[in-house]
């Protein structure tokens, strides 16, 4: 199997909560909802970067699509990596998740490696790593 991931779907609670956080709170670029005339269709996609998306989609609604109960969140079992080029990148990022309703997990900081990163969650527990690598080039 060749790797050709392009899209991520988080399981959300509140789809409206999530697409707020996310368009209004983090600035990321969106249509908004979409699909709401279908039922357990209504979602929304962020393209993250080429050729890559992130989906916002009702955890009933990955349920009944999969077949599977829906299951408590556990936020250990995935972070999404945010890289960027700076520490003060790091910060800023950190401060505006904050700001959007975002719970700091772990604030920005020297990491045992000779990078920077902190953690947040989103407002359905998603883990988020924010994080500036010193051995790799900025995006």
């Amino acid at each position: 199997m060749q790797p050709r991931i392009t899209v991520i779907t988080l399981g959300v609670d509140d789809l409206e909560r999530a697409l707020r956080f996310y368009r209004d709170g983090l600035g990321f670029r969106t249509e908004g909802i979409v699909g709401a005339e279908f039922d357990h269709g209504a979602v929304v996609f962020i393209d993250l970067q080429a050729g890559l998306k992130l989906a916002l989609w009702p955890r009933s609604s990955l349920a009944r699509d999969t077949g599977l109960a829906v299951s408590p969140p556990s936020p250990t079992e995935l972070s999404l990596g945010h890289n960027v080029a700076s520490r003060e990148e790091v910060d800023a990022v950190m401060q505006r998740a904050a700001h959007a309703g975002a719970a700091i997990v772990k604030p920005a900081q020297v990491t045992f490696w000779g990078g920077y990163a902190g953690y947040f969650q989103d407002p359905d527990r998603h883990l988020w790593e924010v994080v500036w690598n010193p051995q790799w080039a900025g995006p």
